[in-house]
């Protein structure tokens, strides 16, 4: 491939995703530094390019066979066309990747590559037709499942005697480790079949939704190329078992800088479940906001435990307010080792048992092993004291 042609694909720019959540969290992180993400929505032209190979830095591991990982999935990788609009002739395409689960004709990808984004829960409406495409050129109509405009994570169903499908296997994404060799394969910017190689760069981190007004926990960073058109493609690990669905960039100038996430297949089994099973995704609900309490700030606050969640808002009408929970003295609120932090509020140090030590914490807890309805004990340090609280989970609404 020219060297050319490599820099002009390097310096293009996007991706869109992302998911929802249970919990507002004040420390995400994603205020400063003015940096953006940026959601790329334009029909792409289609190329005629060969599928390229793009390798982030050199990644030496044993067992690591980039090779091996394309040739071996690359079959069950296919491109998903979108078509919005009321009619055809005023249809606007969306497109991006996505990967056979079974041979039942299940595919998964992203929401945003088959929904418009409309910035709730209650995204403006899904696309009017929808085609995959496989590696072998030859494409087939597909059914939309459903949708989790939370985890941002789309499930389509095709016909299994429209074409031959070559599922891939789901692994795990609870034993991700940063530094683990990690393989993308999709079609930026149309160029179908492409494969890139990294790293995982972090785990756990927060990002922010492209199509709810919540964020998303537990993301996977990676610093494997990934740019308008991968998303909804998986992210393999060194056995070529899917560990996330690539989602977002982050990027001061839209390019893609070495900073993707994708959405944990552990998150997204989930949700792949209650679409297949039900056609529709539902969360738990608490409605308080949360934010973590350190040493440092816990000493200097006066709180009586050194890490936990500590309720910074509980919201009316909700489960929480109904618990009693109480939120931190907002009017004490004031600076401290550069973060905003006040005393008094609850602080949540296990919820059924499990042990919280940040806001997130609590998120995954209840999000992964919860369901509406059900009642469950938070232990909270209140004061000098230790309480067991019941709380009965709610409904998430579609808005915050």
């Amino acid at each position: 491939m020219r060297p050319a042609l490599v820099v002009a694909l390097c310096i293009l720019a996007a991706l869109a995703g992302a998911g929802g959540v249970l919990f507002a969290v004040e420390q995400g992180g994603w205020t400063d530094g003015g940096s953006q993400t940026v959601l790329v929505r334009e029909p792409l032209v289609r190329s005629s390019l060969p599928a390229t190979v793009v390798v982030s830095k050199p990644v030496l591991a044993r067992g690591f066979s980039p090779q091996r990982i394309y040739d071996t999935r690359g079959p069950g990788v296919v491109t998903i066309f979108s078509y919005f609009g009321r009619n055809a002739a005023s249809s606007t395409l969306q497109e991006g990747s996505g990967f056979v689960v079974d041979r039942s004709g299940v595919v998964l990808t992203a929401a945003h590559v088959v929904v418009s984004a409309g910035g709730s829960a209650a995204l403006a409406a899904p696309a009017r037709s929808v085609y995959v495409q496989f590696a072998d050129g030859d494409r087939v109509p597909a059914q939309i499942v459903g949708w989790d405009p939370y985890d941002d994570v789309g499930v389509l169903r095709v016909r299994p005697s429209a074409h031959a499908l070559v599922p891939v296997p789901l692994g795990s994404s609870a034993g991700v480790a940063v530094g683990q060799p990690v393989a993308a394969i999709g079609s930026p910017f149309g160029v179908v079949a492409s494969l890139s190689v990294g790293v995982v760069s972090g785990t756990g981190r927060t990002i922010p939704s492209l199509t709810t007004a919540y964020n998303l926990y537990d993301a996977i960073q990676t610093d494997a190329p990934i740019n308008h058109g991968n998303s909804g493609g998986p992210l393999f690990d060194a056995r070529g078992r899917v560990i996330g669905i690539n989602a977002q960039i982050r990027s001061d100038s839209g390019n893609a800088e070495g900073v993707g996430f994708a959405v944990p297949i552990n998150s997204a089994r989930r949700s792949m479940e209650q679409l297949i099973a039900n056609g529709s995704i539902s969360y738990p609900f608490v409605g308080i906001a949360t934010t973590d309490l350190t040493p440092a700030l816990a000493k200097h606050f006066g709180y009586s435990v050194q890490h936990g969640a500590v309720v910074t808002n509980v919201e009316a009408s909700s489960p929480g307010r109904s618990a009693g929970l109480r939120a931190w003295t907002s009017g004490r609120r004031r600076q401290f080792l550069g973060v905003g932090f006040a005393p008094g509020g609850d602080v949540i140090l296990a919820i059924a048992g499990r042990p919280v030590r940040s806001s997130e914490d609590v998120v995954r807890i209840i999000t992964e092993d919860l369901s509406p309805g059900q009642t469950v004990r938070l232990t909270i340090a209140r004061g000098g004291s230790r309480l067991e609280v019941p709380v009965r989970l709610a409904e998430r609404p579609t808005t915050p």
